[in-house]
């Protein structure tokens, strides 16, 4: 049957998340010094979990419908979109990941299933996928200005005597607890990336996606998840302990923030922009502009190469197929 090798697909999506975004969630606090590896990995597999399944179903909604019209093609050409899709999408993802480059699972998936819908000549929800390209612009943005807001407070309250006796404490608590909360609100939002797709193509509800999806995901975590850490987490900015508490909160209010419409955006893209906002904080020297223009443009390309892919892929098996 096809829709084993489309579940097939689907976890190898969900892997290759995994191993690409670990460093979302936790390269900041790896970076710090707060947190070992370990630990970062065992945090982020828990409750991007959690939030997978919780949450989950939101966005997994708009993948799996959202993007093309797939209720009106037939179930063989259902399964065969959402088998190219995953696995054009997941091998862009792996490659970036051995370049050790945090890109966008989500303008991955969301390239690769409009280019799966130009194959089949279905109608695409232009609507809706601009508004999703407006979300992606504003993500990092958004990210960027939290921090630029937020790294000051907590300066200026971690100088006050009181907290300042406690700092060293208190510090590690927000560490682990925005680690938490940021890894939470990745699972909610990108586990749609790897299994948003099976229901509109087959009968599996969005809680059991998204549980196929958070399993390979947390497996994705384990494997391979340290290669984008080292990248977000001590190239593109020194990081402080402080500055880690800011980029992370920032990040999953932003992340949490469109989870809740159903809009799927980059972890990636929020977690990056708000590392620039600290190094802006923190003067423009201290950050990697060169990596920063290579990440941007990696970016730039992921939809685009992610639906090439899916459209010669798929158009290549229904001339084969007839």
């Amino acid at each position: 049957m096809i829709i084993i090798p489309v579940v097939l697909a689907a976890l190898y999506m969900g892997w290759s998340m995994g191993a690409n975004d670990a460093a979302n969630c936790v390269g900041a606090d790896i970076g710090s010094g707060i947190m070992s590896i370990r630990t970062g990995i065992i945090i982020t597999c828990v409750f991007s979990f959690l939030g997978a399944v919780l949450l989950g179903g939101n966005v997994i909604k708009t993948i799996g419908k959202g993007v093309v019209d797939i209720n009106c093609l037939p179930i063989r050409e259902k399964n065969l979109l959402a088998l190219t899709a995953l696995f054009s999408a997941a091998i862009w993802v792996t490659l970036a990941t051995y370049k050790k480059f945090p890109v966008s699972t989500s303008h991955s998936i969301v390239g690769a299933v409009a280019g799966g819908g130009l194959a089949l000549s279905t109608s695409l929800y232009w609507e809706k996928i601009i508004q999703i390209f407006i979300c992606w612009v504003l993500t990092p943005i958004g990210s960027c200005l939290l921090t630029i807001i937020l790294y000051p407070i907590f300066r200026l309250l971690f100088q006050i005597s009181f907290i300042k006796k406690w700092e060293g404490v208190l510090v590690k608590f927000l560490i682990y607890s925005t680690s938490a909360y940021l890894a939470f609100s990745w699972g909610a939002n990108d586990v749609a990336n790897a299994t948003g797709i099976l229901i509109g193509a087959s009968k599996f509800t969005p809680y059991h996606a998204s549980i196929i999806g958070a399993i390979a995901m947390s497996l994705g975590v384990i494997t391979w998840g340290y290669r984008v850490i080292e990248t977000v987490g001590f190239k593109i900015a020194h990081i402080t302990p402080l500055m880690t508490i800011a980029i992370e909160i920032a990040t999953a209010l932003n992340v949490h923030l469109y989870t809740h419409f159903g809009i799927p955006v980059s972890t990636s893209h929020s977690i990056v922009g708000a590392v620039w906002g600290a190094g802006i904080v923190q003067g423009i020297k201290t950050m990697n502009l060169k990596l920063v223009r290579e990440i941007v443009l990696t970016w730039a390309i992921t939809p685009l190469i992610s639906g090439i892919i899916t459209y010669i892929t798929l158009g290549t098996l229904l001339i084969i197929s007839k």
